[in-house]
């Protein structure tokens, strides 16, 4: 091991020596006068051996390999005067050392597109451009060497049957076959993915910009930007040491720059470097022998990555949170001038671990004789997603920040974000990426907490319903959070603690995940008998809530939402749309006075609904004022039978049904506070939605509480909720509905009204879907499982083959039995059609049923009111 480490150290010194330092320009002033401007172009054109453009549609800050991409890719969609503008050169900062591993891979939903795009198009790039880009796909294997993670590559299986990414569940024989050189002492599974493999990032870089020139874009380098100043018609002037150039729009895509490029116009980006250190080999003779390049292998026990590196080896670890080290010194003090194409100082001993698992897994490395490590910054996210779309706050800034695996996203994501500037919308649900998930609440602290713990939590198991819990709790809890926080499970919510089960003497309690039936699932089916039976509180202050007014309110509205809008104390549930008629958003309207409007939406859609909400009435020139109230209220939902009972002893207003109709608000005194009360309820069941200053929260929680006691009142939480609103057959933005779907196979007809006068968003696109008909329409399907449930993005089968998805999914306590909402063919949508669904490698019978499963209360008081007439 002394022999390695003087290795290392020895080549990390000569590594550093060859490339310190990177010569920059001085900074000079910008004068905006015509002779100026002629003699900056003058001095530019000299400096970058091209003419200097002074306008341009879309400025691309970065020359990484993310940046080139999303240049490239507005130029080949057509978009004329592109710019980029690189402050040193291309590849400089994350791109240049990257280990270039390529996977279509992914554990989510959404982001298996982009790689999957990413992959196709460095497959025809080289032909494209003529530049070589070094792509190898020997494919790639994740090795499952416990039983847990046997479960997890069957979870991720059937969350990919119905996505086109190639892969497949192998077995020892097979991983042995692909990669010779393993100990097989540990290997149980294997998640193999032809078509992986990894790609040189500079040559990848260097074709995207020859693609980006050829099809009509400028690269200016070295042109760092000095300052981004907004216009009033919404474009922007970018300062540069060469000159300014003014934008329709700016896109950062600066990598560990973002943070200060972002304070130029006032925003403090979440992201932070880390140091990631990955060592390579010098040539291994049991590698050379072979005939076939080896493929990837990722040991997610062991935490590491590793790949054939011509004759030798690369492998790369990602070490525990506690190990980990964070560069947040720049956060602080900045990225140091010059710094392009530094590394950072190796070490070995922070690695140690997982270079000893790597040498048992793969033997030869033992012997292997390591000439470089390289330890080099990429920038982390708190949740280790990028933050990828147009940003709230500022008109026209887009932003491509925060990759933690640029090389594979690269292209998907230059896609993403061209399609989306050239289209007006975004091409596919990626809300994950969304750089509005983020907030004022989102502190440094909290940020390099979180991007410690996923640094560490790389390869940790990924179970369905996952929380982490590093940063918490924000500076954003709820008001109940110290009164609730010993009784519950929380669950996370865009900086919120939000309860998802509620602790009983008896229970199991804390987190513990698990690929089936857990220690929640018994008192969540308590909870939901409570609100069936009895009455339950459930803290619902997470709601994004808004409040819009003023004399074009209404029509602004009008334009926006696909049904006409409720009267004055009336509440409906409307949807915002695409221009190609897809489901943006999901909102719960009150019109609380004339031309006054409440709006509420999902936590985790708060910025992104206000931001499509305000670019809207901007570009529309609409006279309304626009406030994001959501820190400023709480809200409690009570619910359940006795839930008029309860509140009734708190208010002289009438809670009866005659008094207080279903979809009414009203204005009441609660308990001696102003609340504002709407009847409405998520779990189908009688109830209300109340509206409370922050500061009186507490006291009007405590209040019901203690009214209830006779009516058997107690706490639920979201899992209940969930259950509750499935079984009653309620739609869910983000599931059932997204920007991958229309509402019309969604199922929302009763929401889209084409017949009203307004012209609202996508109402000429959906009109076109309904005239073509449907190609997939969302059904309800029951089914008997043994010790697990669906949950959504599971694949559904029919005679062999793959024919769609569960969009969500729970146990319905009330029927005990399984359900799913689920995307089929029209022809499989019918009543009684049977069909399976893949839960963790297996196949469960599954029959499409009439929804509801269960009436909701307002349906049923209704009947029994018809029926009490027919008598």
């Amino acid at each position: 091991m002394s022999r390695i480490l003087h290795l290392i150290n020895t080549q990390l010194r000569r590594d550093l020596a060859a490339c310190r330092g990177i010569a920059r320009l001085p900074l000079r002033t910008v004068c905006c006068t015509s002779r100026k401007r002629a003699e900056v172009s003058s001095d530019a054109s000299s400096v970058l051996g091209k003419r200097w453009k002074d306008t341009a549609d879309t400025v691309v800050i970065g020359g990484g390999c993310v940046g080139v991409s999303v240049a490239y890719h507005l130029a080949k969609g057509g978009v004329k005067d592109v710019v980029l503008l690189e402050k040193s050169e291309l590849t400089a900062g994350s791109t240049w050392h990257a280990a270039g591993l390529t996977t279509y891979y992914h554990p989510g939903i959404n982001l298996k597109k982009v790689h999957y795009n990413s992959i196709k198009l460095y497959e025809s790039l080289e032909a494209e451009t003529g530049q070589a880009v070094g792509f190898h796909q020997p494919g790639s294997i994740r090795i499952a060497s416990t039983p847990v993670r046997v479960d997890e590559l069957k979870y991720q299986m059937t969350r990919t049957h119905w996505h086109p990414t190639p892969q497949f569940l192998i077995g020892p024989e097979k991983v042995q076959e692909l990669f010779p050189l393993i100990n097989m002492d540990k290997v149980i599974a294997g998640l193999y993915n032809p078509g992986d493999g990894h790609i040189d990032p500079y040559s990848l870089t260097m074709a995207l910009a020859a693609g980006a020139r050829m099809y009509g874009a400028q690269i200016y380098n070295p042109a760092p930007v000095t300052g981004l100043t907004p216009t009033s018609d919404g474009k922007w002037d970018v300062q540069t040491p060469h000159g300014t150039i003014r934008a329709n729009r700016i896109v950062n895509a600066t990598g560990f720059w973002a943070r200060e490029v972002g304070k130029l116009i006032g925003f403090e980006h979440p992201t932070i470097p880390v140091h990631h250190q990955y060592v390579v080999t010098a040539t291994v003779p049991e590698v050379k022998a072979l005939k076939t390049e080896l493929p990837v292998i990722r040991d997610l026990e062991g935490s590491y990555y590793l790949r054939q590196e011509r004759d030798g080896l690369l492998f790369g670890p990602y070490e525990k949170m506690e190990k980990m080290v964070l560069q947040d010194s720049w956060v602080r003090d900045g990225v140091p001038p010059g710094f392009g194409k530094e590394l950072f100082e190796s070490d070995l001993d922070r690695i140690m671990e997982h270079v000893e698992m790597a040498m048992e897994m793969v033997p030869v490395l033992k012997n292997a004789n390591i000439i470089n490590v390289v330890s080099g910054p990429i920038t982390y996210t708190p949740d280790l997603l990028p933050m990828v779309g147009p940003h709230h706050g500022a008109r026209n800034y887009w932003t491509a920040i925060g990759f933690g695996y640029g090389v594979i996203h690269a292209g998907g994501i230059g896609k993403f974000l061209s399609d989306w500037i050239r289209t007006g919308e975004p091409p596919y649900d990626l809300i994950e990426c969304d750089p509005n998930r983020y907030g004022k609440w989102t502190d440094v602290p909290f940020m390099c907490a979180k991007a410690r713990e996923s640094y560490g939590f790389n390869n940790v198991v990924g179970h369905p319903k996952e929380e982490r819990f590093a940063g918490r709790p924000t500076s954003r809890p709820s008001s109940l959070y110290e009164l609730l926080k010993d009784k519950a499970s929380m669950g996370f919510h865009a900086g919120w603690e939000q309860p998802h089960w509620f602790y009983k003497p008896g229970d199991e309690t804390g987190y513990k995940p698990n690929f089936r039936r857990t220690n929640w699932f018994g008192p969540v089916g308590r909870e939901c008998k409570l609100v069936m039976e009895k009455v339950g509180v459930i803290d619902l202050t997470p709601f994004g809530k808004f409040i819009v007014k003023g004399k074009d309110s209404h029509k602004l509205l009008d334009r926006l939402f696909a049904n006409t809008m409720p009267k004055v104390g009336l509440t409906n549930i409307s949807h915002m749309l695409t221009p190609a008629g897809k489901v943006y958003a999901e909102v719960t309207i009150t019109q609380l006075a004339p031309g006054e409007f409440l709006l509420i939406t999902g936590s985790g859609s708060e910025l992104h609904d206000l931001r499509w909400i305000e670019v809207e009435a901007v570009n529309g020139g609409y006279d309304v004022d626009i406030s994001n109230v959501t820190e400023d209220m709480g809200v409690l939902g009570v619910a359940g039978p006795n839930a008029r009972k309860v509140l009734q002893k708190l208010t002289k207003e009438d809670m009866s049904d005659a008094g207080f109709k279903f979809l009414h608000c009203k204005p009441i005194q609660l308990a001696g506070f102003p609340v504002r009360a709407i009847r409405i309820s998520y779990t189908g069941e009688l109830g209300w939605e109340l509206y409370i200053e922050q500061k009186d929260v507490r006291a009007v929680y405590r209040a019901i509480m203690e009214a209830g006691q006779d009516e058997g009142i107690d706490n639920f939480g979201t899992y209940a909720m969930n259950s509750l609103r499935l079984e009653k057959g309620f739609r869910g933005w983000g599931a059932e509905m997204n920007c991958d779907t229309n509402p019309l196979e969604a199922g929302l007809d009763y929401f889209i009204k084409l017949n009203k006068p307004a012209d609202f968003i996508g109402k000429a696109a959906l009109q076109e879907v309904k005239a073509k008909g449907l190609k997939r329409k969302l059904s309800y399907v029951t089914m008997v499982t043994d010790d697990i449930d669906p949950e959504g993005n599971e694949t559904i089968w029919h005679d062999g083959k793959v024919v769609g998805n569960t969009t969500s999914g729970a146990y319905s306590y009330s029927t005990q039995q399984s359900l799913a909402f689920v995307y089929l063919p029209p022809e499989l949508c019918s009543v009684g059609q049977k069909v399976e669904v893949e839960l963790l490698g297996k196949k469960y019978p599954a029959m499409v049923i009439q929804e509801p499963l269960v009436l909701t209360e307002p349906t049923r008081t209704r009947l029994q009111k018809k029926a009490k007439s027919k008598a």
